[in-house]
């Protein structure tokens, strides 16, 4: 069969030189040039399948009753070949007859394209205009084939090549195949200056784009030599020599060349820096009768004598078009009118300010979203269809959609309207993963696990909607939550949402006391003004406190009365003792006066919130809680950040606040310290305990260390053998026999020694004090001051940062029932003695303070996030951690 691409050429080029004329003997062809004044009597076509003959004979300029006129007969060959709907076109003379015979061009079944590895099948179809149920034509491949290669030089595979071919099929269709081979991918060796003295090579090689190929840029693309990419280097060379003060400054060349491997680019760019300029008078002219020529120099972001830099140009104009509309002029034309002085290197700018015409909104159009519907973009634009073109208007409905967290990017351009007096607003934006799959394991000092997952999608089928999931484990606590919000709830101004949640605290291992919570809530928000917002809220919770006790021989059972638990534990534990019913109403009003919502270099943010229990049900309570941060842009990419945080809690209608309501800080919320691992505590206390013989001391059948002693100087009774049950690991004791030193428990406790002498010298009462549950504290402030700084040496594209951090404060404040311990009870050690125990609580507002670095790595695998911390300030009963390791990632 002969190769369509060969008819296609063939045909395309001689169709338009000849046609041919047969009469009904077929003997004779008659060139085109020929003129035959015959009259046409009527029209035949043949070889059409799916093209109607009417619509062919729409295309042809003679008809029934012309004369066979060559130059028309020519003008319709040519007219019918421009279709494309044809590979072959006929005209023959039967007799009086015109016979039109047609080969059509075939229709595409399907794209294929084989051998592409680095660029994907459907990045290469955007690509490509050839597409199913197109007509396949010899030129579309062609343009298409310079396309793909096109897409291949991008991506830095200059050696590509493209073969097309095609497989016929039944009904004239064809599948189309591009045949790829992509071939070695092409780096740049270097990137090098010739003219630049004031800036090195490495600092000029940090303005662009381009990357010199190198090993640990494997997940990169900006690596391999791309053309276009080149061309932008070059504006990104003027833009940052323009900043620094070279108004005169220009590339004079920029050659790429391969070397001789042919496996990478040379990159040279040849510029000329010229001289430094200054800025030199600036003046502001304008008629407008609300703003003043002193007020509006006054915003103008530079002074005369200051280096000249381009971009406080571009900054001059928006500060002065942000005042005009402030002022009430919703469009104002200012035009920055510059004076270059080569002699004086003096950069003389006037920027003249009219009133720009009345410009109206024709249409919105929202680009890009492939996920989140158009109307949820819409709703946060501040402007309408119809309504006057508000430049300020318009940044701020930027800032709004992009605090929505779906997008990477958003941009607003303007393009011409249908009249002078009307603009179209284009909002373009760029989707982003919304999902997010997040993964977190903590340790700290006490040899504690934290493992927690969590998935949330924050824009829920597209429609704005966030919904999270999440479930925390650690060695003492379960959490579990879900939440749903709808940021538009009823088509309103108004988030709405619900809560359900359930956790269990399990410290029977080292308070004798476990809780569990199951819940429900409400919540609403809406604004009160452009930075300001209201939530209102309902929680209606269960808790159930149960308690546990060890036994004689081992075994552990739950306790049933107060009663019986008081012999073992604090009254503040007991009193909560089984089940109580919370039901609370609150609000939370928070002010984001930020420059930006997801990188703020300047700005504050207020929260301010309380919450009022006692709405029936079993707790009554008033907590207040304040979070404020301040932003400031130090230099690119230094930020420095400044928190305070501070809540209090407390109880009326004579409740206190019950363990499970308190605060508790730390991990997170306070780093170099464990979760809940600063604040109040309670000890269990072993006292007078002598040790007479530590190195003979036997072991009991578990291995654990047994103490003998003697008589108690103190209270003069026997204390026999003490069996270390609280699994202490060390024990290091005095001359004289006596516990002394700190010791370390492998059931997450801490215990310490102390002792006291008295009036003769004689050591007396002894302890040992382990460490047992956090209680949390009614009140809380800890301040925050964080430094974000850029890793030395650290690739850009690696996208590692860093911050350094210091925070101090304190939690506490308990309630005076809650800082009563339990009564002091016999514990039975052996067969021969015993020893005095009971229960204390340790609650000093004293300050904690810790500092650090914390690393971040934007890795391909997601965020990753590493505290180091170091304790500056803390209590002997906190507990502390070091370091803290967590992650996430998007889907």
């Amino acid at each position: 069969m002969r190769s369509l691409f060969a008819s296609a050429l063939a045909l395309t080029t001689s169709a338009g030189a000849y046609f041919a004329v047969a009469e009904l003997s077929g003997s004779a062809l008659v060139h085109a040039q020929s003129v035959n004044q015959e009259a046409i009597s009527h029209i035949v076509v043949e070889g059409n399948q799916r093209i109607e003959t009417r619509t062919i004979l729409s295309y042809l300029l003679v008809e029934p009753g012309d004369n066979f006129d060559s130059e028309r007969l020519d003008l319709s060959l040519k007219t019918l070949f421009a279709t494309q709907l044809f590979a072959d076109v006929l005209f023959e003379k039967n007799g009086s007859e015109l016979v039109v015979r047609v080969s059509e061009n075939p229709i595409i079944n399907q794209v294929i394209f084989e051998g592409n590895s680095s660029i994907r099948d459907d990045k290469l179809t955007e690509e490509t205009e050839a597409a199913p149920r197109e007509v396949f034509t010899q030129a579309r491949v062609q343009q298409d084939v310079q396309k793909i290669l096109e897409a291949y030089r991008r991506a830095g595979r200059f050696a590509a090549s493209v073969t097309p071919t095609y497989k016929p099929l039944a009904q004239n269709r064809v599948d189309l195949i591009f045949e790829i081979t992509e071939g070695p991918k092409t780096g740049v060796k270097s990137i090098n200056f010739i003219g630049n003295e004031v800036f090195k090579d490495s600092k000029l090689r940090s303005e662009v784009v381009t990357r010199q190929s190198r090993w640990w840029r494997v997940f990169e693309s900006n690596d391999n030599f791309d053309p276009d990419r080149m061309e932008y280097d070059r504006e990104l060379l003027r833009q940052f020599y323009t900043n620094e003060g070279y108004a005169d400054f220009r590339v004079t060349s920029s050659i790429a060349e391969l070397t001789p491997d042919q496996k990478d680019f040379y990159m040279t760019f040849t510029i000329d820096e010229g001289p430094l300029y200054n800025f030199g008078e600036i003046s502001v002219e304008t008629t407008l009768e609300k703003l003043s020529t002193v007020r509006l120099k006054a915003i103008v972001p530079t002074r005369e004598g200051n280096l000249y830099k381009a971009d406080l140009i571009e900054d001059a104009v928006e500060a002065i078009t942000f005042a005009a509309g402030s002022a009430g002029y919703a469009s104002v034309d200012v035009k920055p009118q510059i004076d270059r002085d080569p002699e004086t290197q003096k950069v003389n700018v006037t920027f003249v300010v009219d009133e720009g015409p009345r410009v109206y909104v024709e249409r919105l159009d929202i680009v890009g979203n492939t996920q989140t519907l158009d109307h949820v973009v819409r709703r946060e634009l501040l402007l309408a269809e119809g309504d006057a073109f508000n430049r300020i208007l318009l940044d701020q409905s930027r800032n709004r959609i992009r605090s929505l967290g779906f997008f990477k990017d958003v941009e607003i351009t303007e393009e011409p309207g249908s009249a002078p007096d009307k603009t179209i607003v284009k909002v373009a934006v760029q989707e982003q993963p919304t999902g997010e799959l997040a993964f977190s394991v903590g340790y700290s000092s006490a040899d504690a696990f934290l493992v927690s997952v969590s998935a949330t999608q924050r824009n829920f089928r597209g429609r704005g909607q966030s919904v999270t999931a999440n479930i925390q484990s650690s060695q003492y606590q379960e959490n579990y939550e879900f939440r749903f919000t709808e940021p538009r709830f009823q088509d309103r101004n108004m988030a709405a949402g619900f809560d359900l949640y359930a956790n269990k605290t399990n410290y029977l291992n080292i308070a004798n006391y476990s809780n569990s919570v199951i819940g429900a809530g409400l919540r609403v928000g809406f604004p009160l003004g452009n930075r300001t917002q209201l939530g209102l809220r309902y929680n209606l919770r269960q808790d159930d406190l149960q308690l546990a006790q060890t036994n004689s021989d081992g075994t552990r059972s739950t306790i049933e009365s107060r009663e019986q638990c008081l012999l073992t534990n604090s009254i503040s534990i007991c009193d909560q003792l089984g089940e109580q019913l919370t039901s609370s109403v609150g609000y939370s009003l928070v002010r984001d006066h930020r420059n930006d919502p997801i990188d703020p270099t300047g700005g504050y943010r207020i929260t301010w919130q309380q919450d009022f229990a006692g709405l029936g049900g079993d707790v009554n309570y008033v907590k207040q809680e304040l979070n404020a941060s301040t932003y400031k842009g130090i230099a690119p990419g230094f930020t420095l950040t400044a928190g305070v945080k501070a809540g209090y809690i407390d109880g009326w209608n004579d409740d206190s606040i019950r363990v499970n309501n308190r605060f508790y800080k730390g991990g997170n919320t306070f780093r170099g310290f464990d979760t809940a691992g600063l604040g109040p505590r309670q000890t269990n206390v072993v006292s007078d305990l002598v040790v007479e013989n530590y190195a003979g001391a036997p072991a009991d059948s578990d291995g654990q260390l047994i103490y003998y002693s003697g008589i108690s100087s103190s209270t003069g009774l026997p204390v026999g053998t003490f069996v270390n049950t609280g699994n202490l690991s060390e024990a290091v004791l005095n001359e004289n026999g006596v516990l002394v030193a700190a010791v370390e428990g492998d059931g997450g406790e801490r215990a310490y020694g102390s002792l006291s002498t008295d009036g003769n010298g004689v050591t007396v009462e002894p302890q040992i004090r382990a460490l047992g549950t956090a209680l949390g504290g009614k009140a809380y402030a800890i301040g925050t001051v964080e430094l974000s700084i850029p890793i030395p040496f650290a690739p850009e594209e690696m996208g590692i940062g860093a911050a350094l951090f210091t925070e101090f404060g304190s939690v506490g404040l308990l309630d005076d029932i809650a800082k009563t311990g339990s009564n002091p009870t016999v514990e039975t050690f052996g067969s021969t003695g015993f020893a005095l125990s009971e229960t204390s609580i340790d609650d000093t507002f004293g300050l904690r303070a810790s500092a650090g670095l914390s690393v971040f790595w934007d890795s391909p695998f997601g965020p990753i996030r590493f505290d180091f911390s170091e304790i500056l300030a803390s209590e002997e009963y906190d507990r502390t951690e070091s370091f803290r390791f967590s992650t996430r990632t998007q889907f």
